[in-house]
């Protein structure tokens, strides 16, 4: 084996005239030595060559090096082609591959030899990617980087990107998502007891230190504290916590109808900005009976906000004035009111609050242990996606023409980086739906435990404070608009809102104040997390015509594609 020359976090393997071939990030080519014919001496060639990622926290531990693999460098390697088990995905027990590695020391994780594995030796770890087996495929939220695979400098180049702006990969953009908030606010630190004179694992302040189970009306049906909840309290928000993001639309009025366009504001990684200063339960829910409000303690509440009348404040009179009755509800998924008691987070409440409603609580499941877990991956998701929207060409301070002509032919520009965004974006958002990880596979019955309920981030209570947190944030910035220009929205889905215009061009619905700047509050242009940018411009018969069909125009507005498939 050759001595350490190089750190890096990962390497692509590819083949060529039978010879291995190690494609770095820095875009250069190394040679792999001879000796190296099967996954286990990969691996051992792997650390010897100094692969790996350094820690992102000083309590937490650096990461082994990551290997990808082409096509010709799995066959190289003697690996099938194609996962044959496509129940499972993985390569059988028996398969000369795997018994190479049990052979050479090596064993591997529970999930066996498939697109993403695990070796192990000891305590050293060594990642392994399988482009023919899917290691970047759809269901993964990879986004362009699929794409990016045919050119294995480019995907080399792309890869330690990602694994230096974000974390080394380590399987969906979902799972590395929650590896980065463990790896950036680890679990547990080792401390010196003098009790017993030995080194122990204590929890790290302000980290998940160990799996809690949820408020009953935060569990999802499958878990086993819904074992006897029916069909109906299943749909119920009388007995399950429903912090959805929004989806409704609605006809236009006959002034509405008149003008000759709607266009669509798309509210950049909003999951991520919604993180961002805001504060969850680190611990156990706590029930109380009839608790007063408090915006600062997190938790689910039960409040009836059926009689609740949705106002605002005058921008200029400072005075009270009622919303229109065309304006979707901050408090359901669906935009329709309340009809009764129901449970809801806490920025859901506090944003009902803010707009002169009487909250008063019936009961709550509160968490008084509590912090920003979440700033942390924030902070550093934030500087990804800033800094690869720099690369593309995208800055903070442009002006809004130049942002919006920025934004429309960026995926004409440099593919590695445009895939590298979309990874990043799927990576937001993907760790938030990973916090409420549903069952897969066989389970010994409907309510069992399953796996990732023994995580630490297993914490539907965060996710559901995290939509709570971008549904009112969208529905505020909303609120400004009209009152600044009388503009109602037409269709909601999640993070796109779209108004009538009688220009093409979002700039015609931004508020901004007398001198033309900005409305503080409302919907701004810009590359910013929490910012907007056009989704995009059509005709108001276009809208109408969805209207018809019942399609939420908000899913389709942009170049006709489906978003919601896309996972955007």
């Amino acid at each position: 084996m050759t001595e350490t020359t190089y750190t890096a976090p990962l390497v692509v393997l590819d083949a060529a005239e039978g010879a291995l071939v190690a494609h770095r990030p820095d875009v250069q080519r190394v040679d792999v030595p001879a000796d190296v014919v099967d996954l286990a001496t990969a691996a051992e060639w792997a650390l010897a060559y100094g692969l790996g990622a350094p820690r992102l926290s000083k309590y937490g531990e650096d990461t082994g090096p990551l290997l990808v693999l082409t096509e010709s460098a799995a066959d190289a390697l003697g690996l099938p082609a194609r996962l044959e088990d496509r129940k499972r995905l993985r390569v059988p027990e028996d398969h000369p591959a795997v018994t190479a590695l049990t052979e050479a020391g090596w064993t591997l994780s529970r999930a066996g030899l498939g697109a993403w594995s695990f070796l192990f030796k000891g305590r050293t770890e060594v990642h392994v990617a399988v482009v023919p087996w899917g290691c970047f495929a759809d269901h993964l939220r990879w986004g362009g980087i699929e794409d990016v695979a045919a050119d294995p400098g480019a995907l080399a180049y792309t890869l330690g990107l990602y694994a230096e702006r974000v974390i080394s990969p380590t399987g969906s953009t979902a799972a590395c998502s929650l590896n980065l908030m463990t790896a950036v606010r680890p679990p547990t630190r080792v401390q010196f007891d003098h009790g017993t004179g030995r080194m122990r694992r204590v929890p790290v302040e302000g980290s998940l230190s160990a799996p809690v189970d949820p408020a009953p009306p935060e569990a999802p049906d499958e878990h086993p504290l819904a074992a006897n909840r029916t069909r109906d309290q299943a749909k119920d928000p009388l007995h399950v916590l429903a912090e959805e993001a929004l989806a409704w639309y609605r006809e236009p009025t006959e002034a509405e109808a008149a003008a000759p366009y709607v266009v669509g504001l798309d509210v950049n990684t909003a999951f991520l900005a919604a993180a961002s200063r805001l504060t969850v339960g680190l611990g156990e829910a706590v029930y109380t009976d009839g608790p007063r409000f408090d915006k600062k303690v997190p938790g689910c509440w039960l409040v009836d906000l059926s009689g609740a009348v949705l106002r605002t404040k005058d921008l200029h009179t400072k005075e009270w004035k009622e919303l229109p009755d065309t304006f979707p509800s901050p408090f359901t998924p669906d935009g329709k009111r309340p009809t009764g008691q129901a449970w809801y987070s806490t920025p859901t409440l506090a944003y009902a609050a803010e707009l002169g409603i009487d909250v008063r609580p019936i009961a709550a499941y509160l968490r008084p242990d509590a912090g920003g877990y979440l700033d942390l991956w924030h902070n550093r998701l934030r500087a990804a996606y800033m800094d690869t929207l720099a690369d593309l060409g995208v800055t903070e301070g442009m002006d809004e023409e130049a942002f919006l002509g920025a934004m429309a032919t960026i995926k004409e520009r440099d593919p590695e980086a445009v895939a590298l965004l979309s990874a990043i974006k799927q990576t937001a958002k993907g760790g938030i739906g990973k916090l409420r990880e549903r069952p897969q596979g066989k389970r010994e019955g409907r309510n069992a435990p399953w796996a990732a309920l023994k995580r630490p981030t297993w914490r539907p209570d965060i996710r559901a404070a995290v939509i709570s947190a971008a549904r009112v944030g969208a529905h505020r910035k909303m609120v400004k608009t009209w009152n600044a220009t009388g503009l109602v929205p037409l269709a909601v889905l999640s993070d796109c809102v779209i108004y009538p215009s009688a220009y093409p061009t979002v700039r015609a619905v931004v508020p901004r104040k007398e001198d033309g700047t900005p409305l503080p509050g409302g919907f701004r242009l810009g590359p910013n997390p929490g910012y907007c940018k056009e989704e995009g411009v059509r005709d108001m018969a276009w809208y109408r015509d969805m209207v018809a069909k019942k399609a939420n125009p908000a899913r389709f507005i942009k170049e006709g594609r489906d978003a919601f498939r896309e996972g955007e």
